[in-house]
C-alpha cells in the first residue's frame, strides 16, 4: 500500500474547512475529519478506482459533506493535492497544478 502525503495547501485546505464545521455546531468539524480519514483509507485501498479529474488528478467525494479531495498516484506515494468545496469555482485549484 503506498503511503499518503499532504501538499501544505491541501492540508491547510482540511483545517479550514474543519474550524468551519466546528464553528457551525460543536463536533461537527470532528465528524468532517471522520470523512476525511474514511476517504483517505479508500484511496489507499484502491487509488485508481476514483474518477480521473485532470490530466493525472483523481477525484474522491467525501461522503456526508460537499468535498472532494483532488489526489495524484505517484510510483511510491499517494499526493492530496486539494481538499475543495464542491461549491467552489474550479478555477482556484489552476495554480496547484
Amino acid at each position: 500500500m503506498k503511503f499518503l502525503v499532504y501538499r501544505a495547501e491541501a492540508g491547510l485546505d482540511v483545517a479550514e474547512a474543519h474550524d468551519w464545521y466546528e464553528q457551525q455546531r460543536k463536533g461537527l468539524g470532528a465528524d468532517f475529519l471522520l470523512e476525511i480519514n474514511a476517504a483517505e483509507n479508500a484511496i489507499q485501498s484502491m487509488p485508481f478506482a476514483y474518477r480521473v479529474y485532470r490530466r493525472d488528478t483523481r477525484r474522491f467525494l467525501v461522503h456526508r459533506f460537499p468535498y472532494q479531495l483532488l489526489y495524484r498516484v505517484l510510483d511510491d506515494a499517494i499526493v492530496i493535492v486539494a481538499c475543495f468545496h464542491l461549491r467552489r469555482s474550479p478555477r482556484r485549484l489552476q495554480s496547484r497544478e
